[in-house]
């Protein structure tokens, strides 16, 4: 019998995809707005039956478990779109820039899967959270060592340690969108992140309002998704 895939079978493996996706995307949505939300009313806002939902997924922790593989590989792709170069691109950008560029690039990330913040601790072991962050993490490390060893970054602080305090601060903005107490497209935050590098208010704020393309960065439609 001839192994290869049927248009028939094909089809059926795309539906079954498409299904998945719009579960997970009822599911950030859903448990952004109430973290208590059930599978029925997660099965609802998806516009499948409940059974449904467990034809993807054993159950809420193997939902949650999807949207953390979901954010994982959401990061990756915001660490690949920064660090590769467009056509024809000249020299990387200064460390600064890079930073602000990165924050920026995220943010609509964190944006999406801000409700994995709420979930920590009751759906999630906190440090499944600190895992999907780890590369940002280590990015953002690497960035400022080089902002430290080019004089850009000016701060006592280790490159380490400071990239964790930085994701930890950005952590507790994302949380400050989530409960409605303040709102930011990254401009923000990527300010923040430079102030908190060791960059005087007035040249962070610069520094941002100056990358070019930082609209389409920021934009809902450039958020990078896993496929």
């Amino acid at each position: 019998m001839s192994s290869r895939t049927t248009p028939s079978t094909g089809r059926q493996r795309r539906a079954t995809r498409a299904t998945r996706a719009r579960i997970l995307e009822a599911a950030r949505r859903e448990l952004g707005r109430n973290p208590d939300s059930s599978l029925g009313d997660i099965a609802e806002a998806a516009g499948v039956a409940r059974r449904t939902v467990y034809t993807h997924f054993a159950g809420r922790a193997a939902l949650v478990e999807g949207l953390v593989a979901e954010a994982a590989e959401a990061v990756r792709l915001a660490i690949a779109v920064t660090s590769t170069p467009g056509p024809g691109a000249g020299p990387g950008p200064d460390p600064a820039s890079a930073l602000a560029r990165f924050v920026l690039t995220l943010w609509p990330v964190g944006d999406c899967y801000r409700m994995l913040i709420d979930l920590a601790g009751r759906d999630l072991d906190p440090g499944q959270v600190r895992k999907v962050l780890a590369p940002a993490r280590e990015t953002v490390a690497g960035l400022l060592a080089e902002g430290r060893r080019q004089g850009v970054f000016h701060t006592a602080v280790p490159a380490g340690p400071l990239s964790s305090a930085i994701e930890a601060h950005l952590l507790v903005l994302l949380a400050a969108v989530n409960s409605g107490i303040w709102a930011d497209d990254g401009t923000g935050a990527a300010t923040a992140a430079l102030i908190a590098a060791g960059v005087d208010r007035d040249t962070a704020a610069a520094t941002v309002r100056r990358l070019p393309g930082t609209r389409d960065l920021r934009s809902p439609d450039r958020t990078p998704r896993p496929h």
